[in-house]
């Protein structure tokens, strides 16, 4: 990835076997995103995540946004 990850971002190999995490916490970017796409609310999230902040979730977001950027997936019709 040329672009630089978002500050809440973290990887460390030696956390969740390298995958992208909040903060260095062992809540994966790809957890908080499978819940947004499930339609849970932010507000549900920081309610069964209380050590999340908003500002985590955003972060995430972004982060998402930048992979699109990088490499589209390929689509078949």
């Amino acid at each position: 990835m040329n672009h630089e990850l978002p500050e809440r971002i973290t990887v460390d190999p030696l956390v969740m076997s390298g995958h992208p995490c909040i903060r260095g916490m062992r809540v994966t970017v790809a957890n908080v995103l499978r819940l947004l796409a499930a339609h849970h609310e932010t507000e549900r999230i920081l309610h069964a995540y209380p050590y999340l902040e908003r500002a985590d979730i955003d972060a995430c977001l972004e982060y998402a946004a930048l992979l699109t950027e990088e490499s589209p997936l390929e689509v078949t019709v």
